[in-house]
């Protein structure tokens, strides 16, 4: 566990079992350098606590480099709660579970994840007032889609010369609040789609309302298209993917998609643009850190937008400077962290 954390920069972890409600929450602070530590609350099944502990860690510095390339005054962190197999009280769960983010005394703050919803940060906030996304601020997943819909604007523009999406295929990988809302807004820019997703409820819906094609989950990465867009969850290119994909962009939501870094050089090698998910993901981690410092909607709009911006400028740096995209947005946002810690110590 601390080999881990060493590798991987982090800060602290720190664990919090309660028998009485069933949580046990594993809660990693990569960095508070830039300022208190954001990052969501993941509440999903754990095949064991090392992967639930792996899971988190990675997150966490994920969110620190999205927050430092976001222009945003936090570090990053990650909460994952192993969701309980038996029968729980949610309710009590999700309010214990503040009583943990507030012991740490707002080096950490809270918002919604993978399997946590509006209603659990209202519960979350009854013990702690380091919580965002509750039903006063909002969810952030059509900002999250918004800043992934300008990310493939900005990468069909820079690999495809096209000015517009219209006819341009996009191969979406879930379909849930973000990977729905992202299809959306594609189809209305006239692009052409084809899906998966484990619901197939959510597939028919995008069959009937954006005239999308469909797939089974495991066909979507042979799909013959411009851009493929995960919305799922992580490690999604790896040994076993990477040879089947027949796109020239991989531009979506999903966090922690390179299962390795070697798989992003992969990619570089292939010819395959790919845009690092925690830059063009940021656009909710951008809704929530600006809602809590009480920002206007159209500031935070303004902020998302410019993702397609950032991710320009990081393509035109890689190819000037011959580097893999994912590698030279990790060493950006390393020299912004570090740049935070010089200040900090000369002062």
């Amino acid at each position: 566990m601390f080999k881990q954390m060493e590798s991987n920069g982090t800060q602290r972890l720190h664990f919090c079992h309660d028998p009485e409600t069933g949580l046990k929450a594993i809660i990693a602070i990569h960095s508070t350098l830039r300022g208190p530590a954001i990052g969501g609350c993941r509440f999903i099944h754990y095949n064991n606590d090392d992967a639930a502990i792996t899971d988190a860690l990675r997150l966490a510095r994920g969110m620190s480099y999205k927050a430092a390339l976001a222009g945003l005054p936090h570090g990053g962190a990650k909460a994952v709660i192993i969701k309980p197999e038996s029968d729980f009280n949610r309710a009590g769960l999700m309010q214990r579970f503040g009583q943990f983010v507030d012991g740490l005394g707002g080096e950490y703050i809270t918002a919604m994840d993978s399997g946590t919803q509006i209603s659990d940060m209202d519960q979350i906030q009854k013990s702690t007032s380091f919580v965002t996304c509750t039903q006063n601020t909002g969810d952030p997943s059509p900002h999250t889609a918004l800043g992934v819909f300008e990310g493939i604007k900005a990468s069909v523009r820079f690999k495809l010369n096209r000015s517009s999406l219209k006819g341009v295929h996009v191969s979406i990988q879930g379909l849930g609040h973000v990977g729905y809302e992202v299809a959306r807004l594609l189809h209305q820019a006239g692009a052409k789609l084809t899906v998966t997703d484990i619901d197939q409820a959510r597939v028919t819906q995008c069959e009937k309302n954006f005239n999308a094609a469909s797939v089974s989950p495991d066909q979507i990465y042979a799909v013959d298209a411009d851009v493929f867009c995960p919305c799922g969850l992580g490690a999604i290119i790896n040994d076993t993917t990477l040879p089947q994909l027949r796109v020239s962009i991989i531009a979506g939501s999903a966090n922690n998609q390179l299962a390795e870094e070697k798989h992003g050089d992969l990619l570089t090698t292939q010819d395959i643009l790919y845009a690092p998910d925690y830059l063009i993901n940021a656009g909710g981690l951008i809704f929530v850190a600006l809602q809590y410092s009480k920002q206007n909607s159209r500031e935070i709009r303004q902020k998302v937008i410019q993702i397609g911006d950032s991710l320009t400028q990081l393509y035109q740096n890689a190819a000037q400077t011959k580097q893999g995209v994912h590698r030279l947005a990790n060493h950006q946002a390393e020299q912004i962290i570090s740049a935070s810690n010089d200040f900090n110590s000369a002062a």
